[in-house]
């Protein structure tokens, strides 16, 4: 094996591992927004949304 069989496979990993975080963290979002009415904002709403709301 040499550097660059071992650069290839460090490579893979990295994006093998990249991948199944993004999948973790879109199921578990996905699991979380079963509940509309929670008042939970979601991760793409910032502080700035508040100021659209109806209160």
């Amino acid at each position: 094996m040499n550097q660059s069989d071992l650069l290839f496979l460090v490579l893979i990993l990295i994006g093998l591992s990249s991948l199944s975080v993004f999948v973790v963290q879109f199921f578990r979002s996905r699991r979380r927004d079963g509940g509309e009415g929670e008042g939970r904002a979601g991760w793409w709403e910032g502080p700035w949304d508040d100021d659209d709301r109806q209160r």
